[in-house]
């Protein structure tokens, strides 16, 4: 006879239950907390994730006083690869008593804010590709003008491809009218990224890479850009965001490699360009530059835009990076066709140059800028509708092209029309 089987009871068949659900539930737990471990690497490097404050023991002089005064600063440059480098705090802020701008300080003299010069005993090829940007000298120059240049300032602007080339001076009226209490607020922030300092080094590095930390993440990110490039006249910010670019940043960015290696990068790193990958990072067959014109093609910002200086030799950089991602096919119809977008945007602005030629002819514009509602009308057309027009037709965004571009230029076309009328009928009424 056979021994009876022990029927399990309700009791044995509840704690099974429990010890099954429970184990299913670590197990599913410990898959969750691997894969944000894993996301969390793929999105911000693995560099981040072992990144510990180096300055955490210093005993250096400046880090153990400003622990105390500006703990945020020590914070931030400890965990900066330039500290892990052993780059001290006096290396970039310590001169001499008799440097130009030095502040007396615990026994020493220091410069507040080190200049590109300081920047360039390490950084040399960078601040010389900088020196010849647009953002060096030319964006000062935009809101200051060359009066007050040295001579040594101007023969480095005028040996800027861009220095030479002066579309528009009525920036430079709007500075005069607006006065330092406002520009202060407006103008400079930005434009100050080419500003001389005292020693005569040109810019200010720290527009883009921001101190403390200078992070590779944050100079690549678009969001660094937007501090500037935003807005009626150059909304790269915007235009970026709706663009397929932007919309592919937007949706993935956190996984992609922000602290990879520069000189490196491939579309595993970056699927999708952000401004960094365009205009300044090594990626595909072209080089890592700190000249961010050094691979356009047109002089897009101008009223009536012309070509760039060797800009056969900037577009092929330009598509060696287009071609990392599309075939060559796809970026020579591209450029064909926003080539051909580019020359009408200048026909619509010599269009309004001729609508108002009677008038400066008769003599019935005054002198002075923007003293009378023709004045902004016939500048918005061109620096903001149509460079609009332009940046919307090259970095691919529709909607900034159409009706915050050319809608807006023909709109300004139609305006400029019965307000040159008008006083033409008025000038025929007091003859």
């Amino acid at each position: 006879m056979s021994e009876p089987v022990d029927k399990p009871g309700p009791l044995r068949s509840s704690r099974v239950l429990i010890i099954s659900l429970t184990t299913t539930i670590v197990v599913m737990a410990l898959a969750l907390v691997l894969l944000t471990i894993a996301r969390s690497g793929a999105g911000t490097g693995q560099a981040r994730l072992e990144r510990v404050n180096v300055l955490s023991n210093s005993k250096n002089t400046c880090v153990t006083c400003h622990k105390r005064s500006t703990p945020g600063i020590v914070e931030q440059y400890g965990h900066s690869t330039m500290a892990a480098a052993d780059v001290r705090c006096q290396d970039c802020h310590e001169v001499e008593e008799q440097y130009p701008g030095a502040l007396a300080h615990e026994g020493t003299f220091v410069l507040g804010s080190p200049t590109t010069a300081m920047c360039q005993k390490c950084h040399s090829n960078e601040v010389a590709q900088f020196n010849q940007s647009r953002h060096a000298l030319p964006a000062y120059v935009a809101y200051a003008g060359t009066e007050d240049l040295i001579p040594a300032h101007m023969e480095q602007y005028e040996a800027i491809p861009e220095g030479g080339f002066r579309p528009d001076r009525l920036r430079n009226a709007l500075f005069e009218m607006q006065g330092p209490d406002i520009n202060r607020f407006t103008c400079q922030p930005c434009h100050n990224i080419g500003k001389p300092a005292l020693d005569g080094s040109v810019g200010q590095c720290q527009k883009c890479h921001l101190r403390h930390e200078f992070s590779l993440e944050q100079a690549r990110k678009p969001e660094t850009c937007n501090s500037c490039h935003i807005g009626p006249d150059h909304p790269q910010w915007e235009i970026y965001i709706e663009s397929a670019h932007g919309i592919a940043y937007q949706t993935g960015g956190d996984r992609w490699h922000w602290e990879a290696t520069p000189g490196t990068l491939t579309p595993e790193d970056f699927p999708a360009p952000t401004c960094a990958t365009c205009h300044i990072s090594g990626f595909g067959a072209s080089g890592t530059t700190h000249d961010v014109g050094d691979r356009l093609t047109w002089y897009l910002f101008a009223p009536v835009s012309t070509r760039r200086p060797v800009w056969q030799e900037n577009k092929v950089r330009m598509q060696n990076t287009c071609r990392t991602c599309h075939n060559q096919n796809f970026v020579e119809s591209f450029y064909e066709d926003a080539d051909r977008a580019t020359v009408r945007v200048n026909e619509w602005v010599e269009e309004s140059n001729r609508i108002i030629e009677p008038l400066k002819k008769l003599g019935l514009l005054t002198a002075e800028p923007f003293d009378e509602p023709i004045d902004f009308v016939h500048f918005e057309l061109w620096h903001h509708w149509g460079r609009t027009t332009k940046f919307g037709v090259w970095m691919q965004g529709a909607d900034y092209a159409q009706w915050h571009g050319a809608y807006e230029v023909f709109s300004d076309l139609a305006e400029l029309k019965q307000m040159v009328e008008e006083k033409l009928e008025e000038a025929r009424e007091n003859e």
